[in-house]
């Protein structure tokens, strides 16, 4: 495929370790806790880490964004709309039962139908007419339509065990379901504590360096990197940035990084006919919904100095950005620039709108995020130097979720990873019209919709040609930009800290996982 990049390493410093490791043992602390331990139930980047490590995907993703071979050694297409994978043969579950096309076809269908999951893996799967088990160890998907990206949506869905998820009624949390084809498997799951993985002597690929994983949920991100300091951990991710020098200083670790595939993005709400968390200056509700004005979405955007946000608020750890894709991927739109920061013109564009003097608005942010809210914040003050009095509402993530995803809030701020490394995931996920019963638009929370849009990305994602695939993509973001849909705001360098007796090949995808993590030679 076009879209496929290589990731530089940046390991900083080697020297002596804090103190002798048991080689067999890696304990991470992550920033995010995992949902669940079914892979099924939440797209997220702390339930993509998990599931990493406990189970197989037909295909996978490598730390680059490359597909590499899963359980499928190979996949080729058929007809405009038929595919067939071949399934890598001997593989047996962690239980010891063999691996089989119906094990496939069971995961497949059900990925896009798991109950009150907060954001699902039905855009991964919309495209699928039907999945059937062509022989011992062929599948066949057939699409409802040409999808030029069926290949890379299945690094997205993880393989379960039909027998154990049926025996087991779902119960992945207790364990019963849990049973995969990764290095690793669970056992045992402290929700928002830890999780406890040891090695899976099943496993088809190379054997893993580490025996046992201990993944510890540690959101605060002081703590997180005093327990490096004290050694109560082997690995961190998303370091403060103010524990950055640190670490880049001492010799006893190491820090590892790379640009990033997430953007961070404000959300309008377009569906409200008027909000409660927009008033007037006495905090008297509109009687329109101000958000629905291009005029005020423009003077929004406008107002916000993104090269400060990533330099000086986020001091480098992020890359100012008037888009969700990143210079060099796959369907970047170079006209697309970083919009002006311009306060008179702002000013100016509220007033046109008839806002002279400005009115109130509530930014809701993610709690669990202290760089989250630390930029919230900033961005209150922008807006507020323009008129717009901004009160800034950080709710736990896990409440923050379900209310995006119910469109509850006028102005949400959003973090999302595009996984796939092209727009057409993020402008299917965030930008479609809203249709449950298809699994279109799960993360449009702003409730846009534009049927000249829809028809765009429609037609990019059944175009098998790269080239006309992405002038298609290209369209579909000058569209999503110049309605100001969503305000991109930057995309964040992605950061590891560890010992210095470890070295971690950073990942443009995010992902914290123990076979990234290697002694150091």
């Amino acid at each position: 495929m076009m879209w496929k990049w290589s990731v530089a390493a940046v390991a900083l410093l080697c020297a002596a370790p804090l103190q002798t490791v048991a080689a067999a043992d890696l304990t991470m602390g992550n920033s995010a806790f995992p949902l669940s331990v079914d892979p099924h139930f939440y797209n997220g980047i702390a339930d993509r880490n998990l599931s990493l490590h406990v189970f197989s995907r037909l295909i996978e993703q490598r730390g680059d964004m490359s597909l590499a071979p899963g359980l499928a050694t190979e996949w080729k297409l058929v007809s405009d709309t038929v595919w067939e994978f071949t399934l890598r043969p001997g593989v047996t579950w962690s239980d010891g039962r063999p691996v089989t096309a119906d094990d496939v076809v069971f995961s497949l269908n059900r990925s896009a139908n798991i109950p009150n999951s907060p954001l699902g893996y039905a855009p991964f799967t919309r495209d699928i007419a039907s999945v059937e088990a062509a022989g011992p160890g062929v599948v066949r998907i057939t699409t409802k339509q040409p999808s030029p990206n069926l290949p890379i949506n299945m690094t997205a869905i993880s393989i379960v065990a039909k027998h154990a998820v049926e025996a087991g009624e779902n119960d992945f949390d207790g364990l019963r379901a849990a049973v995969g084809t990764g290095p690793y498997r669970v056992t045992r799951f402290l929700k928002n504590e830890r999780v406890e993985l040891e090695r899976n002597p099943n496993w088809w690929g190379d054997r893993p360096e580490w025996d046992r994983v201990s993944m510890r949920f540690i959101a605060n991100e002081g703590a997180r990197s005093a327990a490096l300091l004290s050694g109560d951990v082997d690995l961190i991710d998303s370091p403060s940035r103010n524990d950055l020098p640190r670490f880049r200083q001492d010799s006893r670790f190491r820090v590892a990084s790379t640009p990033g595939n997430r953007s961070i993005l404000l959300l309008p709400n377009f569906e409200a006919d008027s909000s409660p968390q927009a008033a007037d200056n006495d905090g008297k509700p509109l009687p329109a919904n101000p958000l629905r004005d291009i005029r005020v979405r423009r003077a929004l955007s406008h107002a916000i100095d993104r090269v400060s946000l990533a330099e000086r608020v986020l001091e480098g750890t992020a890359q100012a950005a008037g888009q969700f894709m990143w210079p060099g991927a796959y369907s970047y739109t170079p006209d697309i620039a970083i919009p002006a920061f311009d306060q008179a013109r702002a000013r100016a564009l509220l007033a046109e709108a008839g806002f002279p003097q400005g009115f109130r608005l509530t930014l809701s942010a993610f709690a669990d995020r202290p760089d989250f809210r630390t930029v919230a914040q900033a961005i209150a003050q922008m807006w507020s130097r323009v008129g717009v009095r901004t009160t800034v509402d950080a709710i736990p993530a896990s409440v923050y979720l379900g209310r995006g995803a119910k469109h509850e809030f006028a102005m949400p701020f959003f973090s999302w990873g595009i996984s796939t490394g092209e727009a057409g995931y993020a402008l299917t996920n965030m930008f479609t019209t809203m249709d449950r019963t298809t699994g279109r638009g799960p993360a449009n929370w702003g409730a846009y919709s534009n049927p000249a849009l829809d028809t765009l990305i429609d037609r990019s994602l059944s175009t098998m040609d790269d080239a006309a695939r992405e002038k298609l993509l290209i369209e579909a973001q000058k569209i999503v930009a110049d309605d100001v849909a969503g305000i991109p705001l930057y995309q964040l360098v992605n950061f590891w800290a560890t010992r210095a007796s470890i070295t971690y090949e950073p990942r443009q995808d995010q992902r914290t996982v123990a076979f990234s993590a290697t002694t150091t030679k």
